[in-house]
């Protein structure tokens, strides 16, 4: 197994490659990288962070044709980025151009207000749309397209009684986190729903979470890993929290019930540099973690080994990304 070499934040940002139209293709040719795809709420760029060690990270900047974005995902097989634009309200898929710039490929039809987060399964993408009562009447939604050889069909469309931000889907499993709490909740057999009102199949409390925002589930080596953005207006009461073995973990908590925190590794602290930690990303092979974190220096992307205690360790490597709002880790 792969690891990323140890170094200090400032050697490894000094050593950092970085390059705003660099005409090469998403991956470094030749080379065995991660690389982390990052939105933006304020910058309209995409930015990717390719890592082949902390001796090696390339950041590459695109623009887009959206300012504001939330949720992003890479499409190996067709080797295109999804991203739920805020700024037109639909999905946008990019693909790189002969000169490197990226470009809109082909787009869904406007159908939701204030995205967040956005999932992929298959042929499925799924986006959150989270209730605002000046936006969409507070209206929490799941909006379902799928994915065809010639462009993005809207199939289904479902409510929910609590408010969403981040998601992640595990074939037919989808996990999201019920904002403004510590809960999560897993929507079985989710895209055989038929459009309307939903229940989620399980809804837990982890123990000691304020606020959770980012999530996403490694099959790999079977952890969760959540985000806790604390007090929002607090740009420094931010966690990382781990459920390792959670399938068995879940699979064991009632519905209603709680994760505690024996069974949770948690990071924060003044070192972490997390406040508004609003995404997570998750590479299984270098075990490492990226967070797209909201509310210091304008945004950043923070890179954590994958703790094994509780602590306030340094990330091992943080970069500036502008409005950093979502962030996607392809191995």
């Amino acid at each position: 197994m792969k690891k990323l070499l140890s170094l200090s934040i400032l050697f490894a940002s000094a050593l950092t490659l970085i390059s705003c139209e660099k005409d090469d293709d998403f991956e470094l040719p030749g080379v065995n990288t991660t690389t982390a795809y990052v939105s933006s709420n304020t910058s309209g760029m995409v930015t990717m962070l390719k890592v082949k060690d902390l001796l090696g990270i390339a950041v590459e900047q695109k623009n887009i044709a959206s300012m504001d974005a939330d949720g992003i995902y890479y499409n190996e097989s067709r080797d295109e980025i999804i991203l739920a634009s805020r700024t037109t309200n639909r999905v946008e898929i990019y693909q790189k151009k002969g000169n490197g710039a990226l470009e809109i490929k082909t787009t869904s039809t406007p159908d939701f207000t204030n995205p967040r987060e956005i999932a992929v399964s298959g042929n499925m993408i799924v986006v959150v749309q989270d209730g605002d009562p000046a936006i969409n009447n507070n209206m929490n939604r799941l909006h379902v397209y799928e994915r065809t050889p010639s462009g993005v069909r809207y199939r289904n469309v479902y409510d929910v009684d609590f408010n969403l931000w981040g998601i992640h889907a595990d074939g037919n499993t989808l996990y999201a986190v019920v904002d403004n709490t510590g809960d999560i909740v897993s929507f079985e057999n989710f895209f055989a729903n038929k459009s309307g009102m939903i229940q989620p199949s399980k809804r837990v409390t982890i123990e000691g979470l304020v606020r959770t925002h980012g999530i996403t589930h490694s099959s790999e080596d079977n952890k969760m890993i959540l985000t806790d953005i604390g007090d929002a207006a607090s740009a420094t009461d931010g966690a990382l929290v781990v459920i390792s073995n959670f399938s068995s973990v879940f699979g064991s908590t009632a519905n209603g019930g709680m994760i505690g925190t024996a069974n949770q590794i948690r990071i924060s602290g003044a070192n972490t540099m997390l406040g508004n930690p609003v995404d997570v990303g998750y590479d299984a092979e270098s075990e490492h973690i990226y967070v797209a974190e909201r509310a210091n220096g304008g945004g950043k992307v923070l890179l954590f080994e994958m703790p094994k205690t509780n602590g306030n360790p340094a990330p091992e490597y943080s970069t500036g990304v502008a409005g950093a709002s979502s962030v996607y880790v392809k191995d």
